[in-house]
Protein backbone atom coordinates (compact mmCIF):
# COMPACT_ATOMS: atom_id res chain seq x y z
CA UNK A 1 0.00 0.00 0.00
CA UNK A 2 2.93 2.36 0.70
CA UNK A 3 4.07 1.99 -2.89
CA UNK A 4 0.73 3.03 -4.37
CA UNK A 5 0.13 6.60 -5.56
CA UNK A 6 -2.00 8.69 -3.21
CA UNK A 7 -4.81 8.95 -5.75
CA UNK A 8 -5.06 5.16 -6.03
CA UNK A 9 -5.22 4.80 -2.23
CA UNK A 10 -7.97 7.41 -2.08
CA UNK A 11 -9.89 5.57 -4.78
CA UNK A 12 -9.64 2.24 -2.92
CA UNK A 13 -10.74 3.73 0.40
CA UNK A 14 -13.61 5.57 -1.26
CA UNK A 15 -15.32 2.20 -1.72
CA UNK A 16 -15.72 1.84 2.05
CA UNK A 17 -19.12 2.76 3.48
CA UNK A 18 -19.53 0.96 6.82
CA UNK A 19 -18.75 3.50 9.53
CA UNK A 20 -16.76 0.99 11.59
CA UNK A 21 -14.52 0.15 8.62
CA UNK A 22 -14.03 3.83 7.84
CA UNK A 23 -13.04 4.58 11.45
CA UNK A 24 -10.62 1.65 11.53
CA UNK A 25 -8.88 2.77 8.34
CA UNK A 26 -8.72 6.40 9.49
CA UNK A 27 -6.73 5.25 12.54
CA UNK A 28 -4.00 3.61 10.45
CA UNK A 29 -2.25 6.69 9.12
CA UNK A 30 -2.74 10.41 8.59
CA UNK A 31 -2.86 10.02 4.82
CA UNK A 32 -5.64 7.47 5.16
CA UNK A 33 -7.53 9.79 7.48
CA UNK A 34 -7.23 12.49 4.83
CA UNK A 35 -9.35 10.34 2.52
CA UNK A 36 -12.49 11.06 4.58
CA UNK A 37 -13.57 14.04 2.43
CA UNK A 38 -13.72 11.79 -0.63
CA UNK A 39 -16.13 9.18 0.80
CA UNK A 40 -19.33 9.03 -1.28
CA UNK A 41 -21.28 6.83 1.17
CA UNK A 42 -21.60 6.28 4.94
CA UNK A 43 -23.55 3.46 6.57
CA UNK A 44 -24.19 3.20 10.31
CA UNK A 45 -25.64 -0.29 11.02
CA UNK A 46 -28.21 -1.03 13.69
CA UNK A 47 -25.79 -2.37 16.29
CA UNK A 48 -22.88 -0.03 15.58
CA UNK A 49 -22.81 1.30 19.16
CA UNK A 50 -24.16 -1.67 21.14
CA UNK A 51 -20.84 -2.11 22.95
CA UNK A 52 -21.14 1.42 24.35
CA UNK A 53 -24.74 1.01 25.48
CA UNK A 54 -24.44 -2.47 26.97
CA UNK A 55 -25.94 -4.56 24.17
CA UNK A 56 -28.80 -4.43 21.68
CA UNK A 57 -31.63 -4.70 24.21
CA UNK A 58 -31.98 -0.96 24.64
CA UNK A 59 -30.74 2.25 23.12
CA UNK A 60 -29.06 3.72 26.20
CA UNK A 61 -28.26 7.39 26.57
CA UNK A 62 -24.53 6.66 26.29
CA UNK A 63 -24.99 4.72 23.04
CA UNK A 64 -27.09 7.51 21.54
CA UNK A 65 -24.54 10.11 22.65
CA UNK A 66 -21.72 8.07 21.09
CA UNK A 67 -23.70 7.74 17.86
CA UNK A 68 -24.46 11.46 17.76
CA UNK A 69 -20.80 12.35 18.28
CA UNK A 70 -19.46 9.87 15.71
CA UNK A 71 -22.05 10.64 13.05
CA UNK A 72 -21.48 14.36 13.53
CA UNK A 73 -17.70 14.10 13.14
CA UNK A 74 -17.91 11.85 10.08
CA UNK A 75 -20.57 13.97 8.39
CA UNK A 76 -18.47 17.09 8.93
CA UNK A 77 -15.39 15.35 7.49
CA UNK A 78 -17.12 13.81 4.46
CA UNK A 79 -17.46 16.94 2.37
CA UNK A 80 -18.61 15.08 -0.77
CA UNK A 81 -21.00 12.60 0.83
CA UNK A 82 -23.75 11.45 -1.54
CA UNK A 83 -25.36 8.66 0.50
CA UNK A 84 -26.10 8.56 4.24
CA UNK A 85 -27.72 5.49 5.87
CA UNK A 86 -28.37 5.57 9.63
CA UNK A 87 -29.96 2.51 11.25
CA UNK A 88 -28.53 3.01 14.74
CA UNK A 89 -30.36 5.10 17.38
CA UNK A 90 -29.60 8.82 17.16
CA UNK A 91 -30.95 12.15 18.38
CA UNK A 92 -33.42 13.53 15.86
CA UNK A 93 -32.65 17.06 17.07
CA UNK A 94 -29.24 16.84 15.38
CA UNK A 95 -30.63 15.81 12.01
CA UNK A 96 -31.17 19.39 10.75
CA UNK A 97 -27.49 20.24 11.33
CA UNK A 98 -26.25 17.10 9.57
CA UNK A 99 -28.48 17.63 6.56
CA UNK A 100 -27.55 21.29 6.31
CA UNK A 101 -23.89 20.29 6.11
CA UNK A 102 -24.64 17.79 3.33
CA UNK A 103 -27.31 19.72 1.45
CA UNK A 104 -25.14 20.42 -1.60
CA UNK A 105 -24.04 16.82 -2.27
CA UNK A 106 -26.49 14.38 -0.63
CA UNK A 107 -28.43 12.21 -3.08
CA UNK A 108 -29.56 9.19 -1.00
CA UNK A 109 -30.86 9.32 2.58
CA UNK A 110 -32.08 6.38 4.65
CA UNK A 111 -33.05 6.78 8.32
CA UNK A 112 -34.41 4.43 10.93
CA UNK A 113 -36.28 6.54 13.48
CA UNK A 114 -36.55 4.94 16.94
CA UNK A 115 -39.61 5.17 19.16
CA UNK A 116 -38.10 7.97 21.21
CA UNK A 117 -38.13 10.25 18.19
CA UNK A 118 -40.73 8.51 16.04
CA UNK A 119 -43.51 10.99 16.72
CA UNK A 120 -41.22 13.87 15.63
CA UNK A 121 -43.20 16.36 17.72
CA UNK A 122 -40.53 19.02 17.18
CA UNK A 123 -40.64 18.66 13.40
CA UNK A 124 -37.01 17.61 12.99
CA UNK A 125 -37.86 15.45 9.98
CA UNK A 126 -39.05 18.59 8.19
CA UNK A 127 -35.37 19.39 7.74
CA UNK A 128 -35.21 16.72 5.04
CA UNK A 129 -36.43 19.41 2.68
CA UNK A 130 -33.08 21.21 3.10
CA UNK A 131 -31.44 18.48 0.99
CA UNK A 132 -33.11 19.63 -2.19
CA UNK A 133 -30.88 17.41 -4.33
CA UNK A 134 -32.14 14.15 -2.81
CA UNK A 135 -33.00 11.47 -5.35
CA UNK A 136 -33.82 8.59 -2.97
CA UNK A 137 -35.39 8.81 0.50
CA UNK A 138 -36.16 5.86 2.81
CA UNK A 139 -37.65 6.25 6.29
CA UNK A 140 -38.28 3.49 8.84
CA UNK A 141 -40.46 3.43 11.95
CA UNK A 142 -41.66 7.01 12.13
CA UNK A 143 -45.05 8.49 13.03
CA UNK A 144 -46.52 11.39 11.06
CA UNK A 145 -49.76 13.12 11.95
CA UNK A 146 -49.46 16.01 9.51
CA UNK A 147 -48.04 16.75 6.09
CA UNK A 148 -44.25 17.19 6.24
CA UNK A 149 -42.89 20.68 5.53
CA UNK A 150 -40.45 19.57 2.86
CA UNK A 151 -41.40 22.07 0.21
CA UNK A 152 -41.21 20.61 -3.30
CA UNK A 153 -38.56 17.94 -3.75
CA UNK A 154 -38.35 18.05 -7.52
CA UNK A 155 -35.38 15.69 -7.87
CA UNK A 156 -36.69 12.90 -5.63
CA UNK A 157 -37.34 9.74 -7.65
CA UNK A 158 -37.61 7.04 -4.95
CA UNK A 159 -39.62 7.33 -1.71
CA UNK A 160 -39.99 4.41 0.74
CA UNK A 161 -41.65 4.53 4.15
CA UNK A 162 -41.62 1.31 6.20
CA UNK A 163 -43.36 0.42 9.47
CA UNK A 164 -44.82 3.88 10.03
CA UNK A 165 -47.94 5.19 11.74
CA UNK A 166 -49.45 7.75 9.39
CA UNK A 167 -52.47 9.99 9.10
CA UNK A 168 -53.98 10.23 5.63
CA UNK A 169 -53.03 13.94 5.53
CA UNK A 170 -49.38 12.96 6.11
CA UNK A 171 -49.46 10.40 3.30
CA UNK A 172 -51.10 12.77 0.85
CA UNK A 173 -48.82 15.66 1.80
CA UNK A 174 -45.62 13.62 1.53
CA UNK A 175 -46.58 12.29 -1.90
CA UNK A 176 -47.65 15.73 -3.12
CA UNK A 177 -44.27 17.14 -2.07
CA UNK A 178 -42.51 14.69 -4.43
CA UNK A 179 -44.20 15.23 -7.82
CA UNK A 180 -41.57 13.43 -9.93
CA UNK A 181 -41.44 10.07 -8.18
CA UNK A 182 -40.86 6.97 -10.30
CA UNK A 183 -40.85 4.51 -7.36
CA UNK A 184 -43.13 4.71 -4.29
CA UNK A 185 -43.37 2.18 -1.45
CA UNK A 186 -45.41 2.53 1.75
CA UNK A 187 -44.92 -0.82 3.49
CA UNK A 188 -46.40 -2.08 6.75
CA UNK A 189 -47.90 1.33 7.47
CA UNK A 190 -50.85 1.97 9.77
CA UNK A 191 -53.21 4.45 8.20
CA UNK A 192 -56.91 5.25 8.08
CA UNK A 193 -59.00 7.53 5.90
CA UNK A 194 -58.41 8.23 2.21
CA UNK A 195 -55.04 8.09 0.47
CA UNK A 196 -54.81 10.23 -2.67
CA UNK A 197 -51.87 9.53 -4.97
CA UNK A 198 -51.53 11.37 -8.27
CA UNK A 199 -48.08 11.14 -9.87
CA UNK A 200 -47.45 11.69 -13.55
CA UNK A 201 -44.07 9.88 -13.72
CA UNK A 202 -44.70 6.97 -11.32
CA UNK A 203 -43.70 3.56 -12.74
CA UNK A 204 -43.60 1.21 -9.74
CA UNK A 205 -45.74 1.41 -6.60
CA UNK A 206 -46.25 -0.79 -3.50
CA UNK A 207 -48.85 0.18 -0.91
CA UNK A 208 -49.15 -2.12 2.10
CA UNK A 209 -51.49 -0.70 4.74
CA UNK A 210 -52.12 -2.77 7.85
CA UNK A 211 -55.05 -2.63 10.26
CA UNK A 212 -58.68 -3.70 10.24
CA UNK A 213 -60.18 -0.31 9.36
CA UNK A 214 -61.71 0.65 6.04
CA UNK A 215 -59.15 2.67 4.12
CA UNK A 216 -59.81 4.00 0.63
CA UNK A 217 -57.45 4.79 -2.23
CA UNK A 218 -57.67 7.20 -5.15
CA UNK A 219 -54.77 6.46 -7.48
CA UNK A 220 -53.83 8.17 -10.75
CA UNK A 221 -50.54 7.40 -12.52
CA UNK A 222 -50.58 7.21 -16.34
CA UNK A 223 -47.10 5.62 -16.56
CA UNK A 224 -47.37 3.03 -13.81
CA UNK A 225 -46.27 -0.47 -14.86
CA UNK A 226 -46.27 -2.36 -11.54
CA UNK A 227 -48.80 -1.78 -8.76
CA UNK A 228 -49.25 -3.75 -5.52
CA UNK A 229 -52.10 -2.71 -3.20
CA UNK A 230 -52.84 -4.24 0.20
CA UNK A 231 -55.28 -3.15 2.90
CA UNK A 232 -57.78 -0.96 1.03
CA UNK A 233 -61.56 -1.48 1.01
CA UNK A 234 -62.46 1.10 -1.64
CA UNK A 235 -60.16 1.52 -4.65
CA UNK A 236 -60.26 3.86 -7.62
CA UNK A 237 -57.54 3.51 -10.28
CA UNK A 238 -57.01 5.84 -13.21
CA UNK A 239 -54.52 5.61 -16.02
CA UNK A 240 -53.63 1.93 -16.16
CA UNK A 241 -52.90 1.75 -19.88
CA UNK A 242 -49.25 0.76 -19.26
CA UNK A 243 -49.91 -1.45 -16.25
CA UNK A 244 -48.25 -4.86 -16.56
CA UNK A 245 -48.38 -6.24 -12.99
CA UNK A 246 -51.31 -5.64 -10.63
CA UNK A 247 -51.86 -7.15 -7.17
CA UNK A 248 -54.86 -6.28 -4.99
CA UNK A 249 -55.18 -7.93 -1.59
CA UNK A 250 -56.68 -7.39 1.85
CA UNK A 251 -55.65 -9.71 4.67
CA UNK A 252 -58.39 -8.53 7.05
CA UNK A 253 -61.78 -7.04 6.32
CA UNK A 254 -63.52 -6.74 2.96
CA UNK A 255 -62.78 -5.25 -0.45
CA UNK A 256 -66.08 -3.55 -1.25
CA UNK A 257 -65.44 -1.65 -4.46
CA UNK A 258 -62.81 -1.45 -7.21
CA UNK A 259 -63.13 1.02 -10.06
CA UNK A 260 -60.75 1.08 -13.01
CA UNK A 261 -60.57 1.30 -16.77
CA UNK A 262 -59.38 -1.25 -19.31
CA UNK A 263 -55.89 -2.66 -18.78
CA UNK A 264 -54.68 -3.51 -22.31
CA UNK A 265 -51.02 -4.24 -21.38
CA UNK A 266 -51.67 -6.33 -18.25
CA UNK A 267 -49.50 -9.45 -17.97
CA UNK A 268 -50.07 -10.53 -14.36
CA UNK A 269 -53.08 -10.04 -12.07
CA UNK A 270 -53.39 -11.29 -8.50
CA UNK A 271 -56.55 -11.03 -6.39
CA UNK A 272 -56.13 -12.13 -2.76
CA UNK A 273 -57.96 -11.74 0.51
CA UNK A 274 -60.42 -13.12 3.00
CA UNK A 275 -63.55 -11.47 1.60
CA UNK A 276 -64.35 -9.54 -1.56
CA UNK A 277 -67.65 -8.30 -2.87
CA UNK A 278 -68.53 -10.06 -6.10
CA UNK A 279 -69.00 -6.69 -7.79
CA UNK A 280 -65.37 -5.79 -7.08
CA UNK A 281 -64.06 -9.11 -8.44
CA UNK A 282 -66.24 -8.93 -11.52
CA UNK A 283 -65.17 -5.34 -12.20
CA UNK A 284 -61.48 -6.24 -12.13
CA UNK A 285 -61.92 -9.33 -14.32
CA UNK A 286 -63.83 -7.37 -16.95
CA UNK A 287 -61.02 -4.81 -17.18
CA UNK A 288 -58.31 -7.48 -17.37
CA UNK A 289 -59.34 -9.24 -20.55
CA UNK A 290 -55.75 -9.29 -21.87
CA UNK A 291 -54.18 -10.80 -18.74
CA UNK A 292 -51.68 -13.65 -19.20
CA UNK A 293 -51.08 -14.78 -15.58
CA UNK A 294 -54.07 -14.76 -13.23
CA UNK A 295 -54.06 -15.62 -9.50
CA UNK A 296 -57.45 -15.79 -7.74
CA UNK A 297 -57.13 -16.59 -4.05
CA UNK A 298 -60.14 -15.17 -2.22
CA UNK A 299 -61.83 -17.14 0.54
CA UNK A 300 -65.34 -15.69 0.66
CA UNK A 301 -67.74 -13.37 -1.08
CA UNK A 302 -70.26 -10.88 0.35
CA UNK A 303 -70.73 -7.13 0.64
CA UNK A 304 -71.01 -6.96 4.41
CA UNK A 305 -69.82 -8.89 7.46
CA UNK A 306 -71.74 -12.03 6.44
CA UNK A 307 -69.48 -14.46 4.61
CA UNK A 308 -71.15 -15.87 1.51
CA UNK A 309 -70.21 -18.36 -1.23
CA UNK A 310 -69.36 -17.09 -4.68
CA UNK A 311 -72.01 -16.96 -7.39
CA UNK A 312 -71.72 -19.21 -10.40
CA UNK A 313 -68.87 -18.43 -12.79
CA UNK A 314 -69.57 -19.58 -16.32
CA UNK A 315 -66.50 -21.55 -17.41
CA UNK A 316 -67.04 -20.92 -21.13
CA UNK A 317 -67.61 -17.19 -20.71
CA UNK A 318 -64.67 -16.90 -18.35
CA UNK A 319 -62.10 -18.38 -20.74
CA UNK A 320 -63.65 -16.68 -23.78
CA UNK A 321 -63.25 -13.36 -21.94
CA UNK A 322 -59.57 -14.06 -21.21
CA UNK A 323 -58.23 -15.61 -24.44
CA UNK A 324 -54.56 -14.78 -23.72
CA UNK A 325 -54.48 -16.47 -20.31
CA UNK A 326 -51.36 -18.67 -20.06
CA UNK A 327 -50.97 -19.33 -16.33
CA UNK A 328 -53.99 -19.71 -14.06
CA UNK A 329 -54.02 -20.18 -10.26
CA UNK A 330 -57.38 -20.56 -8.53
CA UNK A 331 -58.10 -21.37 -4.91
CA UNK A 332 -60.79 -23.20 -2.97
CA UNK A 333 -64.18 -21.51 -3.04
CA UNK A 334 -63.47 -19.66 -6.29
CA UNK A 335 -62.69 -22.93 -8.04
CA UNK A 336 -65.93 -24.36 -6.65
CA UNK A 337 -67.79 -21.41 -8.22
CA UNK A 338 -66.26 -22.32 -11.58
CA UNK A 339 -67.63 -25.88 -11.28
CA UNK A 340 -71.29 -25.44 -12.21
CA UNK A 341 -73.51 -27.84 -14.12
CA UNK A 342 -75.10 -25.09 -16.22
CA UNK A 343 -71.69 -23.95 -17.43
CA UNK A 344 -70.52 -27.44 -18.35
CA UNK A 345 -73.64 -28.03 -20.45
CA UNK A 346 -72.47 -25.35 -22.87
CA UNK A 347 -69.25 -27.17 -23.72
CA UNK A 348 -69.10 -28.44 -27.28
CA UNK A 349 -66.46 -29.35 -29.82
CA UNK A 350 -66.07 -25.76 -30.99
CA UNK A 351 -65.02 -24.49 -27.56
CA UNK A 352 -61.29 -24.14 -27.04
CA UNK A 353 -58.98 -22.57 -24.44
CA UNK A 354 -56.31 -21.27 -26.82
CA UNK A 355 -53.37 -20.09 -24.69
CA UNK A 356 -53.53 -21.82 -21.31
CA UNK A 357 -50.24 -23.59 -20.46
CA UNK A 358 -50.11 -23.93 -16.64
CA UNK A 359 -52.88 -24.42 -14.08
CA UNK A 360 -52.68 -24.59 -10.28
CA UNK A 361 -55.91 -25.59 -8.53
CA UNK A 362 -56.33 -25.70 -4.76
CA UNK A 363 -59.21 -27.96 -3.68
CA UNK A 364 -60.41 -27.37 -0.13
CA UNK A 365 -63.63 -29.39 0.04
CA UNK A 366 -64.93 -32.72 -1.34
CA UNK A 367 -68.43 -31.27 -1.85
CA UNK A 368 -69.76 -31.39 -5.43
CA UNK A 369 -66.94 -33.77 -6.28
CA UNK A 370 -68.42 -34.85 -9.61
CA UNK A 371 -68.75 -31.29 -10.88
CA UNK A 372 -65.20 -30.46 -9.83
CA UNK A 373 -63.81 -33.50 -11.60
CA UNK A 374 -65.79 -32.64 -14.73
CA UNK A 375 -64.37 -29.12 -14.66
CA UNK A 376 -60.80 -30.41 -14.29
CA UNK A 377 -61.35 -32.82 -17.16
CA UNK A 378 -62.82 -30.03 -19.31
CA UNK A 379 -59.86 -27.74 -18.70
CA UNK A 380 -57.45 -30.52 -19.70
CA UNK A 381 -59.51 -31.53 -22.73
CA UNK A 382 -60.05 -28.05 -24.20
CA UNK A 383 -56.68 -26.45 -23.37
CA UNK A 384 -54.77 -27.10 -26.58
CA UNK A 385 -51.44 -25.83 -25.19
CA UNK A 386 -51.67 -27.15 -21.63
CA UNK A 387 -48.30 -28.36 -20.33
CA UNK A 388 -48.92 -28.76 -16.61
CA UNK A 389 -51.84 -28.91 -14.20
CA UNK A 390 -51.09 -29.08 -10.47
CA UNK A 391 -53.90 -30.08 -8.10
CA UNK A 392 -53.13 -28.95 -4.55
CA UNK A 393 -55.16 -30.91 -2.01
CA UNK A 394 -52.93 -30.76 1.08
CA UNK A 395 -55.39 -28.45 2.87
CA UNK A 396 -58.57 -30.31 1.95
CA UNK A 397 -60.97 -30.64 4.87
CA UNK A 398 -61.35 -34.35 5.62
CA UNK A 399 -64.69 -34.27 7.39
CA UNK A 400 -66.22 -37.55 6.17
CA UNK A 401 -65.72 -40.51 3.83
CA UNK A 402 -66.53 -38.40 0.79
CA UNK A 403 -63.06 -36.87 1.03
CA UNK A 404 -61.46 -40.31 0.61
CA UNK A 405 -63.67 -41.09 -2.38
CA UNK A 406 -62.90 -37.73 -3.95
CA UNK A 407 -59.17 -38.22 -3.42
CA UNK A 408 -59.38 -41.62 -5.10
CA UNK A 409 -61.09 -40.08 -8.12
CA UNK A 410 -58.45 -37.34 -8.27
CA UNK A 411 -55.74 -40.02 -8.25
CA UNK A 412 -57.43 -41.82 -11.14
CA UNK A 413 -57.71 -38.56 -13.07
CA UNK A 414 -54.02 -37.85 -12.44
CA UNK A 415 -53.03 -41.36 -13.54
CA UNK A 416 -55.00 -41.05 -16.79
CA UNK A 417 -53.31 -37.72 -17.55
CA UNK A 418 -49.94 -38.33 -15.93
CA UNK A 419 -47.97 -36.48 -18.60
CA UNK A 420 -49.76 -33.22 -17.73
CA UNK A 421 -51.45 -33.56 -14.33
CA UNK A 422 -49.89 -34.06 -10.90
CA UNK A 423 -50.98 -33.90 -7.24
CA UNK A 424 -49.23 -31.61 -4.81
Amino acid sequence: MDALPEGVVQHILSHLSNARDVASCAAVARCWRDCMPFLPSLYFPRGAFDAVGGGPASASASAVAAADDTIGHMVDAAARLEELVVYCPFSASLLPRWLAALAATLRVLELRVDSSAAADKSGHLDSIGVAAGLEELRLWGLAMTRAPAWGRMERLRVLEVVGAVLEDAAVNGAVAACPNLTDLALLGCECAGEAVISLALLERCRLDFVGSGNCSLRFAAPRVESLEIQGFSLISLQGGHRLKHLTISKNTGTVYHVEMGKLPELDQLSLRGVQWSWGAINSVLQCAGEVKHLVMKVEFCGDYDTLQPFPEIDLVEFFNSHPKLRKFEIHGAMFAALCQKNSLKKLDSRFVIPSLEQVLVTVRSPLNAEQKLNTLESIVRYSVRLRRMVIRISQMKNCHDAADDFFEEICKFTYMNSWRVCIE
